[in-house]
């Protein structure tokens, strides 16, 4: 497991910008992530209706960033990701509004179907105590990728 101090040297995304909190496993393939700061009132992501279930979209972008450095970081020929740009976001859906009404952790997971030339493709899932909240798929470029 990986603790908070070091999830932020994988991410551009610093103190309170860093949702997720720990690292429960991860592989070439997935990677599985836990986080209680939905709850925090201070979120930079909450408005006045609260945490909006699509901000969960940037769960999963933390996520697939967090993932992208950990495999990196396993290659012989090891160098810092790139800064990744969340391309887009398609298949988005959601059984809640809000996330910061979520009692339990919010798990992260995260699945890469497909990774070429700095540019891939995850399916992500959301889910707080067994109940899915949120699923899609997100695709990523890293900066000084080939269109």
């Amino acid at each position: 497991m990986l603790s908070k101090i070091n999830i932020p040297s994988l991410i551009p995304h610093q103190r309170g910008m860093c949702l997720l909190e720990e690292v429960v496993s991860w592989d070439e393939a997935r990677i599985r992530c836990l986080t209680s700061s939905h709850r925090n009132p201070a979120h930079p992501l909450r408005g006045r209706s609260g945490l909006l279930s699509v901000c969960g979209i940037e769960y999963a972008a933390q996520a697939i960033a967090v993932h992208g450095g950990l495999v990196a970081a396993q290659q012989p020929d090891f160098r810092a990701p790139g800064i990744g740009y969340l391309a887009n976001a398609k298949d988005v859906s959601w059984s809640v509004d809000r996330l910061d009404d979520i009692d339990a952790d919010l798990q992260v997971d995260a699945e890469q179907l497909i990774s070429e030339g700095g540019r891939s493709i995850y399916t992500f899932k959301l889910s707080a105590d067994g109940r899915d909240l949120m699923q899609g798929r997100i695709a990523v470029v890293l900066e000084g990728a080939a269109a």
